[in-house]
């Protein structure tokens, strides 16, 4: 019976391993397992990270409670940042207070990867709001947290990323403590300007600080037919913000849900005051519906009541959706954009050209017009293949029915040729 052997055998492994408090890895396994992230970093270009997280003023506790009280402490620290992690992550004690979290296969994207470990240190931060409990009663800690990027396509030691996140750490020390900081500076720089933006983003829907510029669409020798409704952010600090610096941003974050219903909202409340002036009266407005908020289940019933709240007539607004938005669950766009289709409303095919569309549902979707995009648009007079490519979706819309637009037309020779082709 060799049992009792491999029972002693586990337990030296155990011991050469794990650290005995908090039964989570050592410094020893954490190196080895940041030598294989490292070495397998070599084979894909996926970002990882290492989170250095440091309990501060934990000597004061040890000195004033003593190491029990401290070691109590350590024990739901080590419970609190095994919740913080998914599964394959590794979370070891250095050694006293000090913790680290490694992150493997985070994005291949160095700002994405940074903001994707960002929210980890967050959660890690959250998860210490909460006291602890000692045998006194209830105690308060906060911890600093250093962060640093490794693997993609940079060679390094496997001591490297680890001296790079402790120098982060004490960079957040000397910030004040219960804070996390990058190791790079850069990188700080911009994952502190993201989160800025996105702070200022929600204030700015919280304040309405948006308005709409209206871009002519023009027929012929300059008549024109209808206007496309795009969003400004009008920032009280920084000025004009370029649509492509937020509406990612937007996107990403969840904001375009009540961005976007706040367009919808100005630019028909724009068409009902323009019904009233015989000059502007037969305007069409095309606004852009992003992919998420096409997707809400309550979207026809919300463009309804938009529309039936501020009394614009359905057959002026025209819904503008992107080649993109039209891979994902084929069925459920046409009976929407159906329900739509029957109170009047219109729909553009926006960018098209650049997505992946399928001719065979293509036609099978109630469009009403095919929109050029702007990059064909550009060289349209130099490019013989542009040039080609703008016949070919006019022919196209004409055999099935559909109005052509062009996009980012500015010079007379592009709307010459555009003319040209009808």
């Amino acid at each position: 019976d060799i049992s009792e052997r491999i029972n002693a055998q586990a337990q030296i492994d155990t011991l050469a391993f794990y650290d005995p408090l908090t039964q989570l890895p050592n410094r020893r396994l954490l190196l080895d397992r940041l030598e294989q992230a490292l070495h397998a970093s070599t084979r894909h270009a996926r970002n990882s990270a290492l989170l250095f997280v440091d309990i501060d003023n934990f000597k004061t506790l040890n000195d004033t409670l003593g190491h029990h009280q401290g070691d109590l402490l350590l024990a739901q620290v080590a419970q609190r940042l095994k919740t913080c992690i998914r599964e394959g992550d590794t979370v070891a004690r250095l050694g006293s207070d000090e913790f680290v979290v490694m992150l493997e296969n985070l994005s291949e994207d160095a700002i994405e990867a940074a903001t994707q470990a960002e929210t980890v240190g967050d959660n890690i931060l959250n998860t210490f709001q909460q006291d602890f409990w000692l045998d006194q009663g209830s105690h308060h800690a906060t911890p600093s947290i250093g962060i640093t990027l490794f693997g993609g396509d940079s060679l390094q030691s496997s001591e490297q990323p680890l001296r790079h996140a402790e120098l982060a750490m004490f960079q957040a020390k000397a910030a004040g403590r219960n804070t996390l900081r990058f190791f790079d500076a850069r990188m700080q720089a911009e994952v502190s300007a993201h989160a800025a933006l996105e702070a200022d983003l929600r204030e700015a829907v919280q304040q309405q600080q948006f308005l709409l510029h209206y871009q002519p669409q023009v027929v012929g020798a300059g008549r024109i037919t209808g206007v496309e409704a795009l969003v400004r952010w009008q920032h009280p600090q920084r000025g004009m913000v370029s649509p492509a610096e937020f509406i990612p941003l937007a996107e990403e974050s969840g904001l375009i849900l009540p961005i976007g219903q706040w367009v919808l909202e100005a630019a028909c409340a724009q068409l009902t005051a323009w019904a009233q002036q015989p000059e502007l009266a037969h305007l069409t407005m095309a606004v852009n519906v992003s992919a998420r908020q096409f997707k809400q289940a309550d979207f026809v019933d919300s463009v309804l009541a938009t529309l039936a709240r501020t009394q614009a007539n359905p057959k002026r607004l025209k819904l503008e959706l992107t080649e993109s938005m039209l891979v994902d669950d084929v069925e459920a766009i046409i009976a929407k954009m159906g329900l739509l289709k029957a109170h009047g409303v219109a729909f553009s095919l926006d960018d098209f050209g650049t997505g992946y569309s399928s001719l065979a549902y293509l036609k099978r979707l109630p469009l009403d017009q095919l929109k050029i995009d702007q990059g064909f648009v550009r060289n349209i007079v130099t490019d013989p293949n542009d040039a080609v490519i703008a016949r070919m979706v006019v022919l196209l819309a004409e055999s099935m029915g559909l109005s052509v637009i062009a996009e980012g037309v500015e010079l007379q020779a592009q709307a010459e040729f555009l003319a040209h082709q009808g």
